[in-house]
């Protein structure tokens, strides 16, 4: 497991967490509810991880929703914070752009 994602796990675990505005709106436009992609973090994979990035650790995972469906969710901690995690956003990953598992990018 990726360090950023471990700690994100923490931080929601304490309720250190936050939803970014461009969060909300993607949840919303995707049908989302925030609680299942707050309810589905533990069971995350990591899809992408981005632990140097220049705004703060940050990880794409792949999670899924009550029914199974697949969600993408990025979480970032901000460069020089402890906490909170941060949804940056999460969305229903593309079948054409993403490989079946929607682990994998298509080429």
């Amino acid at each position: 497991m990726s360090q950023t994602l471990g700690r994100v796990q923490q931080l929601l675990a304490e309720g250190q967490v936050r939803i970014s505005d461009h969060g909300y709106d993607e949840l919303a436009s995707d049908g989302i509810l925030a609680g299942e992609v707050l309810a589905g973090v533990e069971e995350a994979v990591v899809v992408e991880d981005y632990p140097d990035y220049v705004k703060g650790p940050c990880v794409l995972v792949l999670q899924h929703d009550q029914t199974g469906r697949a969600i993408h969710a990025v979480w970032r901690i901000a460069q020089g914070t402890e906490s909170p995690a941060v949804l940056i956003t999460a969305y229903r990953p593309d079948p054409e752009r993403w490989a079946q598992d929607f682990k994998r990018r298509k080429s």
